[in-house]
C-alpha cells in the first residue's frame, strides 16, 4: 500500500507561485508512477504531471511550462511547483500514485486563486 499526504494548497493572487508537496508512505523508487491531478469546480479530475520510479516526467500540453514536478528521493516526496497562478487554476490538487497494479490518491490541497 501507499499513503499519500499532499500540503501546500493556498489562496494566491493572480502571477504568484505555489509549490505543492506529495508524501509518500514508501520509497520513490518502489511506486511505479507518481503524479498530480486537479479538479476544478463542477469539472473532471484531469492530470496535470507525472514522474517514474526512474524519474521520467510528462506533462500535460495545457501546463505550458508553468508547472514543474520534481521529487527528493531522500524525502519520500513529489512536488509540484506552479508559477503565474491564473484564476483557472483554481481547483483542489491530487497526489496520485500507482503501485503493483493498483492506484492510490491523496486526500487533496485546495488551491485558489484570486483575480
Amino acid at each position: 500500500q501507499v499513503q499519500l499526504v499532499e500540503s501546500g494548497g493556498d489562496l494566491v493572487q493572480a502571477g504568484g507561485s505555489l509549490r505543492l508537496s506529495c508524501a509518500a508512505s514508501r520509497s520513490l523508487f518502489s511506486i511505479d508512477l507518481m503524479g498530480w491531478y486537479r479538479q476544478a469546480p463542477g469539472k473532471q479530475r484531469e492530470l496535470v504531471a507525472t514522474i517514474t520510479s526512474g524519474g521520467r516526467i510528462n506533462y500535460q500540453d495545457f501546463v505550458k511550462g508553468r508547472f514543474t514536478i520534481s521529487r527528493d528521493v531522500a524525502r519520500n516526496t513529489v512536488y509540484l511547483q506552479i508559477n503565474s497562478l491564473k484564476p483557472e487554476d483554481t481547483a483542489v490538487y491530487y497526489c496520485y500514485a500507482a503501485h503493483i497494479g493498483h492506484a492510490y490518491w491523496g486526500q487533496g490541497t485546495q488551491v485558489t486563486v484570486s483575480s
